[in-house]
């Protein structure tokens, strides 16, 4: 390691230009990283927030939710200690040419996943909904009475919660009534009560259907079929782990090249008796502290162009993630230097100082 600082110390461009490519390697790598937990927490999080055991779909939904198609009678097919149904209508809210898409969740008035009001009241009656802070962010407010869809029904906002999101849209609540009406019109709750829904959410580990017509998941599973979460996932953690084979090729390269410069000082380095497994470590020391650097430096910007990105930019830090992709790359890092090892073990001291 003494080698290995005093020779970065005397040739401080040289190692600072390698460490400058990996401060960009890993600032992308920890960039796409927060950008796949925003994106993926804006897609899933009223998921988590309803923390329910188990979702009930219609068996040929293929795991969809907008696809499920049942009717408030199917809750009798289904034993749970504590279920709700739910259903889901997408749209937008607000003036012409300045609307909001959002995610609007029928359910009842007590049902166990309705999340915590932390302004106004909770759901009392039909034709009111509450919202999510971050529709409330956009300038809706309590009292607010609402356009939602194509129908002439307005809802009025009587409650705020915190802030949540539905496929990277924020979230409303009202009874399933309001929003049946909402979607299919006035007519579809005049002269029924069995209203179409699109699941039944159960707080019941040990929920079991009686009715071949309705499959149940898992959160985790729900989650994973949600419309484009898992291709987006996959998508931007390939390219991360692209970004790892590029990291240990890059550092090999110019450590590979810095080694073949530096040949004829491991002669003369080996003809004084100096071994090559000693030269070896101080290339991969050399490699390891060129990681350790770059990854901090880059974690460290990374943390503050966080602060100034626009509030569009879906960006979360998971700082157990970042750790865990720091020390990756510190790892290819070093591997990179492995192959400059060869090198070094091929060097003659006689033709290296000019015998």
């Amino acid at each position: 390691m003494f080698l290995a600082l005093k020779e970065m110390g005397y040739s401080k461009l040289r190692y600072s230009l390698i460490v400058g490519i990996m401060f960009l390697i890993g600032l992308v790598v920890f960039l796409l990283s927060g950008l796949a937990d925003g994106l993926s927490q804006e897609f899933r999080q009223v998921v988590d927030d309803w923390d329910a055991k188990e979702i009930v779909l219609s068996d040929d939904a293929n795991n969809i939710l907008a696809a499920s198609q049942l009717k408030i009678e199917d809750e009798k097919d289904i034993s749970s200690n504590d279920k709700a149904p739910l259903s889901l209508y997408s749209g937008a809210i607000g003036k012409k040419g300045d609307k909001v898409n959002i995610s609007l969740f029928g359910t009842d008035k007590d049902a166990f996943f309705l999340p915590e009001i932390t302004s106004g009241t909770t759901l009392k009656n039909d034709n009111e909904v509450i919202i999510s802070q971050n529709l409330a962010d956009k300038g809706f407010k309590v009292d607010d009475t609402i356009k939602v869809g194509s129908n002439d029904l307005k809802v009025k906002v009587v409650g705020i919660f915190p802030a949540t999101s539905y496929v990277a849209t924020p979230v409303m609540y009202s009874t399933v009534k309001t929003a049946t009406e909402i979607k299919f019109g006035e007519d579809m709750v005049k002269n029924t009560d069995n209203y179409p829904i699109n699941a039944i959410l159960s707080n019941d580990k040990d929920t079991t259907l009686s009715s071949d017509s309705l499959t149940k998941l898992s959160t985790d599973e729900f989650i994973d079929n949600l419309p484009g979460y898992t291709e987006q996932s996959l998508t931007l953690d390939s390219m991360i782990y692209v970004l790892f084979v590029i990291a240990s090729a890059v550092i090999g390269i110019f450590m590979y090249v810095i080694t073949l410069q530096k040949t004829a000082i491991f002669g003369v380095m080996k003809v004084q008796g100096i071994n090559s497994w000693f030269i070896s470590k101080s290339i991969l020391a050399q490699s390891f502290l060129v990681g350790v650097f770059g990854v901090i430096l880059s974690g460290v910007a990374t943390y503050f162009l966080s602060l100034v990105l626009p509030d569009a930019m879906p960006f979360a830090i998971n700082i157990t993630q970042w750790c865990i992709y720091g020390a990756i790359l510190v790892v290819v890092s070093t591997i990179g230097g492995l192959f400059s090892i060869v090198t070094v073990n091929k060097v003659d001291p006689i033709n290296a100082i000019g015998g």
